[in-house]
C-alpha cells in the first residue's frame, strides 16, 4: 500500500505513517461500490490506485456524476458525514481497478489534534471538490448535452490516460442524468463528424 502520492497536498511522512498505522486497505474492481447513499460511513477512503467515481441520486432515481477521486485524493462527503455522524448523501463507486486505504472515522479528531496538515490536507480537497461541483452545477445548467457529453468523454480518457474509454451508453447517460438513446444519438453524431470511433463497449476520442 502507498500513501505516499497524498504528499502532493504538501503533507509530512511523518502523517503518511500515521494513516498506514491507523487504516486498512483493500481492492476493488470496476463496479464495486463502496459507500452507498443514506449508509453510515465508519472510515474516511484514501484512492492509492485507480480511481472512483461520486454520485448523486434523485427522488426519482436519476443520477448525476458529481466528480472523480483519483490517487492521493479522498472524498470530503464522506470526511464531512463521518465528523458530524450523519449518514451519506452519495453513492461511491470503484471506475476500475482500485487499492482504497480506510481510516476509520473516531480516528479523525486525534488527526486533526497531532497532525494540523491533515486538516490543510482536507481544506484543500474541499476548495477542490466546490469548484468540481461548480462546473457540474455550470454544465448542466447552461451548456447543451452534447457539449457535456464530449467534457464527460476527455475527463475518463483523462483519469485512464488512454483515448480508448471502455464505457456502455447506459453508463453514460447515467453519469450524465439524460437516457440512454440521447446518448446514443448525440455518439453517432460525434462519429459522423470523425471525433469518436464507435465499438462494442468502446469509445476512441479521435
Amino acid at each position: 500500500m502507498e500513501l505516499g502520492n497524498i504528499t502532493e497536498f504538501k503533507t509530512s511522512q511523518k502523517l503518511v505513517e500515521k494513516l498506514e498505522e491507523l487504516g486498512y486497505s483493500k481492492t476493488f474492481e470496476e463496479g464495486d461500490v463502496i459507500l452507498q447513499e443514506q449508509a453510515v460511513i465508519k472510515a474516511i477512503p484514501i484512492v492509492t490506485e485507480g480511481a472512483m467515481k461520486v454520485i448523486r441520486t434523485d427522488e426519482d432515481g436519476r443520477e448525476l456524476l458529481l466528480y472523480y477521486i483519483r490517487p492521493g485524493e479522498s472524498c470530503i462527503m464522506s470526511f464531512l458525514g463521518g465528523i458530524h455522524n450523519d449518514t451519506s448523501k452519495v453513492r461511491a463507486e470503484v471506475e476500475e481497478h482500485t487499492v482504497i486505504h480506510f481510516v476509520p472515522v473516531h480516528q479523525i479528531p486525534y488527526l486533526i489534534k497531532e497532525f494540523p496538515e491533515w486538516l490543510s490536507y482536507i481544506f484543500r480537497l474541499y476548495h477542490q471538490r466546490f469548484e468540481e461541483l461548480l462546473e457540474v452545477v455550470n454544465a448542466v445548467a447552461f451548456k447543451k448535452m452534447d457539449e457535456r457529453l464530449v467534457e464527460a468523454l476527455k475527463r475518463k480518457a483523462e483519469l485512464t490516460e488512454s483515448n480508448e474509454i471502455v464505457s456502455t451508453h447506459e453508463q453514460l447517460a447515467l453519469e450524465l442524468g439524460t437516457a440512454r438513446t440521447v446518448v446514443s444519438r448525440l455518439l453517432k453524431q460525434l462519429e459522423a463528424t470523425g471525433k469518436v470511433k464507435l465499438g462494442r463497449n468502446k469509445i476512441t476520442l479521435l
